[in-house]
């Protein structure tokens, strides 16, 4: 009876289970659906990615905005110091005695330039003019040659290129170096131990092949300056008495020494007269416009002063 009933039991749990695995199974399909907490979270994130974006975009403008104002309220760049504001203390003190919007007449400027000078030493008075030529156009090459009334005040070393029966003549002149072998041989070297170099017309042709080395240093003989001559007596006694070459440079300015500091003002101001003078006959006779266009007066190192052209 108990075995039957076992076995009852077995049958009714077996075929319980075939008619749960035979049951059809039924998904659902509706979605669950985010609780009402979830939806305010998740609403409250995106609100603040916004919110952050936003306020990055608004920190850029901001750095930008700042940025440009840092930039107009910069201050400009300090503009370059003068040559006044950049020079030395003497310099400084030497050009509080001109006054650079004046243009100064002649006589005023050579009795002034003796208190410019910067250096300890007996300095040199040069006059710089500024001409309206081309120097590039042969017939506009102003250069000449003129003897300073009161001399240069320089030491001239002098060495004369001559036929050996006029050296004895340029050595009685004042010449310095004599003998055309003594002195080819020192060029050859480079070295050139003179200030003022005369010639002989017939030495040309030798002379010739050191006129890279003597040219570039206003040495080389030229029959306008005086310096290639068959009276080698007379070019000696004029170089000795003050005799100078001057010549444009490729700017078109005539730079010359006049003198020295020490001499007199009315000594400068025969030099520099005689220099004005002897440029103004130069004048191309093709130059059309202004000739001299600016003169000014200056020391060794020392401050320039303009001079009116039109009482030079």
């Amino acid at each position: 009876m108990a075995q039957a009933n076992k076995t009852t039991k077995k049958s009714a749990v077996k075929e319980a289970e075939l008619i749960v695995e035979a049951a059809p199974v039924v998904e659902t399909t509706e979605e669950k659906k985010p609780s009402s907490e979830e939806t305010v979270a998740k609403a409250g994130k995106r609100s603040s990615k916004a919110a952050k974006a936003a306020e990055d975009k608004q920190a850029k403008e901001d750095r930008k905005t700042a940025a440009s104002e840092t930039k107009e309220q910069k201050p400009a760049s300090k503009p370059p110091r003068s040559k006044l504001e950049r020079a030395g203390k003497k310099y400084r003190e030497a050009a509080k005695h001109v006054d650079k919007h004046k243009l100064y007449p002649l006589a005023e400027a050579v009795a002034l330039i003796g208190k410019t000078s910067t250096v300890k030493f007996d300095a040199a008075v040069e006059l710089h003019i500024n001409l309206g030529v081309d120097p590039k156009q042969a017939d506009q090459n102003v250069r000449d040659s003129v003897v300073l009334p009161a001399g240069s005040g320089k030491t001239i070393k002098i060495a004369v290129l001559s036929e050996a029966d006029d050296e004895s003549k340029a050595k009685a002149a004042g010449a310095d170096i004599i003998g055309a072998e003594a002195i080819f041989a020192a060029l050859d070297k480079e070295d050139i131990g003179f200030d003022v170099l005369i010639a002989a017309p017939s030495m040309m042709a030798q002379l010739g092949k050191y006129a890279r080395l003597l040219g570039p240093r206003g040495l080389m003989p030229n029959p306008k300056s005086g310096t290639v001559t068959t009276d080698v007596t007379a070019a000696v006694n004029e170089a000795k008495a003050g005799k100078v070459e001057y010549r444009v440079d490729q700017a078109g300015i005539i730079h010359l020494a006049v003198g020295k500091v020490s001499f007199t003002p009315e000594k400068l101001l025969q030099n520099t007269e005689a220099v004005l003078s002897s440029v103004r006959s130069a004048k191309p006779s093709s130059l059309k416009g202004i000739y001299i266009k600016s003169i000014y007066l200056s020391t060794t190192m020392g401050p320039s002063i303009k001079i009116d052209a039109g009482t030079a």
